[in-house]
Formats: C-alpha cells, sequence, structure tokens
C-alpha cells in the first residue's frame, strides 16, 4: 500500500498534422515528436527516479500506441548513454504524440509493472488508451473496496493508479463514445485527492488534466503546430519554447487534441485552489515557474524572511552554509540580507539521488555519503546552516555531526526556510504517518515556539533552530494562505477525505506512543 506515496512528474508532447513543421522538432520529421520525450522527462528527473517510461501514437505502425518503460533514472531506462540503443528505442517508438513520466516510490522498487505510463489494450481504438499520473488519491480506500465489491473486478496491483486505470475504462464501457472531456467530468466527481493525468488513446487522442484543486502543477506551451505540457515549466523551456508562450493549466482544466484541434476547457466548477507550496520550497527545478511565480524567487523571499527572524551574534567568523541544493537560494537571500558569506561547505555527491524522496531504511545510510563537509572552509566558524524543510530529521542528523566532528564548526544553528511540519501528506508525497515526522514531538498544544525549538536543537545537537512561520509562506509564493495547500504544516486539509485521514493518522499516534503505527492506508477501511 506504500506504493501511494509518491512525487512522480508527468510530460506530453504532441506535433498536429500540418503542412508547417515546427523548428522545436527533431530533424527526422513530425512522425518521430517522440523523441523529445525522454529530454522532456530529464528536465524533471528531480521528481522520481525509481523508473521512466512513455507511450507514443503512430498511425502507421502496427501497436497504434506502444509503451516502453523500465526501473531505472531516465538515462538508463532509454538507455542514452549507448547511442545504438538508445537510437533503436527511439525508432522502435517513433510517434507523432507522447506521453511520458518520471516516477520514485517508497517500497516495489523491483517491480517493473508498477512504472509508468500504464496501458490498457482494447479491440476498439477509442478504448485502447495508456496514460501517466501524478498525485494520490485520499479516498483510494473507498474506491478501492467499491471497486473489489464488484464480483467480477480485480486488481493486479494495490495502488491509485491502476484505480484511475479500472475508473477510465468505466466510463469508456459499453457502446458510449464518451469525449475526453466528458470522462473527466465524471472522474473529477469521484475522486478526491491530487492528481495531474496524460491520456493517449489509440486514435490520437490526447488529454492533459488537472485536478479542480491545482494541488499538483501542470505546465503547457503551444507554438505553431506543436503542443507539449510537462509538471514543471524547465521541460518547455529547453525544449526551446518561448517563454511567453508557456502558461500554468489552471485548476478543474484539461486540454483535449482531437482530430488535429486543440481545445482547453473547464472539467470542474469547485471555485477553491489549493495549491501544494512544498513544490515551490523543495520539489521543483529552481529553474521552474509555476502558477505565474518563480520557485528561485519563492525561495529568495523565504531566505529573506529567515534574515528578519535572525537573533545569532554576527562577526567575521559567522557563515551561512546552504544544504545543496534545494535550500541554496533562501541560503544566499539571508547571507546577503544579514551581510555575512554564503559558501559552499557542504559539498553534495551529484550521483546520489534525492535523500527525502528515496524510501528504505537507508535513508541514514543514504544521507552519510550524500554530503562532505569542508573543515578549510567550515573550521572555527560559527555556522549558519540553511535547510529547506525537516521531514524525519535524518539527513540533519547526519549533517550536524559531520559538520561538527569532521568540519570543526565551532557553532551550528539550524535555519530552516519552512514551518514546523506537523501532519502527514494524504496528495502524493512520501509522509503519511504522524510517527515518522520529526516536528509533532516537540509542538505540542500549548507549549511555547521558543520552548519546542529549543528542545528539537537539543535533540539534534545543534546549538540552536529556527523555523519560518506559516505566514512567511504565502507571502513567499505570493498567494493568499487560502489558495495553498499548508496541510501538512496546519493540519488544516483541503478536501474532505484528507482532513478524514488526518483524524485517523491522529488516532494512531496516540495509541502508539508517538511511534510511527505504519501508514494511514494500511489500517484503514473505507472512510465516509
Amino acid at each position: 500500500m506504500s506504493e501511494l506515496n509518491h512525487e512522480c512528474g508527468v510530460a506530453a508532447i504532441y506535433h498536429l498534422a500540418s503542412d508547417e513543421q515546427s523548428p522545436l522538432c527533431p530533424p527526422q520529421g513530425l512522425e518521430e515528436t517522440s523523441r523529445l520525450m525522454p529530454r522532456m522527462l530529464l528536465d524533471i528527473q528531480n521528481r522520481g527516479q525509481l523508473s521512466a517510461g512513455m507511450t507514443s501514437y503512430n498511425p502507421r505502425r502496427q501497436q497504434l500506441i506502444d509503451t516502453h518503460r523500465k526501473l531505472g533514472t531516465v538515462n538508463q531506462a532509454f538507455r542514452l548513454n549507448h547511442r545504438g540503443k538508445a537510437e533503436s528505442l527511439m525508432r522502435e517508438y517513433a510517434g507523432r504524440a507522447a506521453i511520458g513520466h518520471v516516477r520514485y516510490a517508497t517500497c516495489g522498487a523491483d517491480d517493473c509493472s508498477y512504472a509508468q505510463p500504464f496501458e490498457r489494450h482494447h479491440l476498439q481504438k477509442h478504448k485502447w488508451f495508456s496514460f501517466a499520473f501524478n498525485g494520490q488519491l485520499a479516498n483510494y480506500t473507498d474506491l478501492r473496496d467499491k471497486l473489489l465489491a464488484e464480483n467480477d473486478h480485480h486488481l493486479a496491483r494495490m495502488n491509485d493508479t491502476e484505480i484511475i486505470m479500472h475508473e477510465i475504462s468505466r466510463e469508456l464501457s459499453g457502446d458510449r463514445r464518451m469525449p475526453l472531456i466528458d470522462v473527466m467530468r465524471h472522474l473529477a466527481t469521484r475522486f478526491d485527492g491530487a492528481y495531474t493525468l496524460a491520456l493517449l488513446n489509440a486514435q490520437g487522442e490526447m488529454l492533459v488534466a488537472r485536478d479542480p484543486l491545482g494541488i499538483k502543477p501542470m505546465c503547457y506551451a503551444i507554438e505553431g503546430p506543436l503542443f507539449a505540457a510537462a509538471s514543471e515549466s524547465v521541460a518547455l523551456v529547453n525544449l526551446g519554447f518561448a517563454a511567453e508562450s508557456i502558461k500554468s493549466l489552471e485548476a478543474g482544466e484539461a486540454i483535449t487534441i482531437i482530430d488535429n484541434q486543440i481545445n482547453i476547457q473547464r472539467f470542474s466548477d469547485n471555485p477553491r485552489r489549493a495549491h501544494c507550496f512544498f513544490e515551490w520550497i523543495y520539489f521543483a527545478n529552481v529553474a521552474s515557474t509555476l502558477d505565474n511565480r518563480s520557485v528561485y524567487l519563492s525561495r529568495k523571499v523565504l531566505g529573506e524572511e529567515l534574515a528578519k527572524l535572525e537573533d545569532v551574534q554576527l562577526d567575521k567568523d559567522t557563515v551561512v552554509v546552504p544544504v545543496p541544493d534545494t535550500s541554496k537560494a533562501a541560503a544566499d537571500a539571508m547571507a546577503f540580507q544579514l551581510g555575512v558569506p554564503s559558501v559552499e561547505g557542504l559539498i553534495r555527491n551529484r550521483y546520489s539521488g534525492r535523500t527525502f524522496i528515496e524510501g528504505g531504511n537507508d535513508r541514514q545510510a543514504k544521507a552519510a555519503v550524500k554530503y562532505t563537509p569542508l573543515p578549510e572552509v567550515l573550521a572555527g566558524k560559527r555556522v549558519l546552516l540553511v535547510e529547506d524543510s525537516i521531514v524525519r530529521s535524518t539527513t540533519m542528523r547526519v549533517l550536524i555531526d559531520k559538520i561538527r566532528d569532521v568540519g570543526k564548526a565551532k557553532e551550528i544553528h539550524v535555519r530552516v526556510a519552512c514551518p514546523p511540519i506537523v501532519a502527514p501528506c494524504f496528495y502524493g508525497i512520501d509522509m503519511s504517518t504522524i510517527g515518522e515526522l520529526f516536528a509533532p514531538e516537540f509542538c505540542r498544544e500549548g507549549q511555547s515556539h521558543e520552548a519546542a525549538f529549543t528542545a528539537m536543537a537539543a535533540e539534534l545537537k545543534a546549538d540552536s533552530l529556527r523555523y519560518l512561520p506559516v505566514e512567511s509562506i504565502a507571502r513567499a509564493i505570493e498567494k493568499p494562505p487560502e489558495q495553498i495547500c499548508q496541510a501538512c504544516i496546519t493540519g488544516k486539509y483541503p478536501t474532505p477525505h484528507g482532513q478524514q485521514l488526518y483524524d485517523i493518522a491522529l488516532s494512531q499516534y496516540a495509541s502508539s506512543d508517538g511511534e510511527s503505527s505504519g501508514r494511514t492506508y494500511e489500517t484503514t477501511t473505507s472512510v465516509v
């Protein structure tokens, strides 16, 4: 069931039939537009490193849509380091349209059947489809139980991706020829949670959709006959799309490409918005722009907010040190405001992946080999160590020990460009229980922030620790607080099932004396 907990990336590209060929297309021609997909996936590799894949559409091929997916990074899945094998794959899966996916998960790492896109074969072309999905359905348990209660249904994988595949198939069943936008309208009434979808069928029809609350990001661009979409704008910028042509798909909107026509339509009239703030502070590439707000500028403001709160004595021996790489923008901005140097006292192994999104019990071992402190920079210094967030504290504990023992720092003051994470996420981030989080044990009702921070610092063996207040997030992202999902820092969830799961998580946490008691989904039946 922990397969539910993931953060992924989705991409799509389509070259419409036209006398004009986009200059952004590969020289092989519009029928090999799919060659651009691995390039797009490389730019959103930060969103998942467990598996990668794509489905392409080619009306001249026996397999009208065909899917390639493998465990590993994009380079590994598409054999990009072997020119001959990569070229063979590109020829085999050549097409004028493609969808792609990068994924990570906390278990099942050796099972390629969980890799996306998911393809469903059918004799009728409009029922033969493939789709890629990013997010998580908070009402997965309800949907699963309802499906399995129908005796002729079976789930081969216990995750919400397969649930979505069954629900799409249900909408396409029988003799109906339901438009894709109507499929989304119906699904939106049954899905509670976060999702972006890219779907491609054997008629060459494409759908790209974003959930009604806009929790997960999706960007798109159209230039001439070429359409592309991705979870982050950086994938479109690096294809060559002009910055002014790149837009964020609005919450509750879907783009369809049918009969060579692109249409953008609403499938949900829900007026509420709940953009995931974690995208700006951690997940997204710093070069991306999400919902018209630069990731880099948001992180820069977070650093400025940290500087306003600083009360440690500053002198010539004081340095700001970012935890590479996602906290660098915040650290640099903080240092500039304080008038002290921002230095690279920690060198990151660029081939070690992102520890937070790599599950398993070896997270501490991975953290230990991921960073190397530089005593030439840190020895005898008062270090303001800037981190984007602390989830489980595994990495932070390792860093503090290494900076003190190897780096020979005089003092270590931890500064977190995020409020304390006190609640799980049920919308696609790998933190499903309260017991696995660092902050809840200290942030108890009635206790002051200062007392909590002092206790946390002692636990981490830091000289001091400070987090940002919740109000800083909305200022940095430049969105009203009511338009941001801040559930993991407030305990207030934007959907009914999310709030109900949190109540269950609180009950589990209380009954287990603060220990992690297994993922919330593993111990629940249906919630109403």
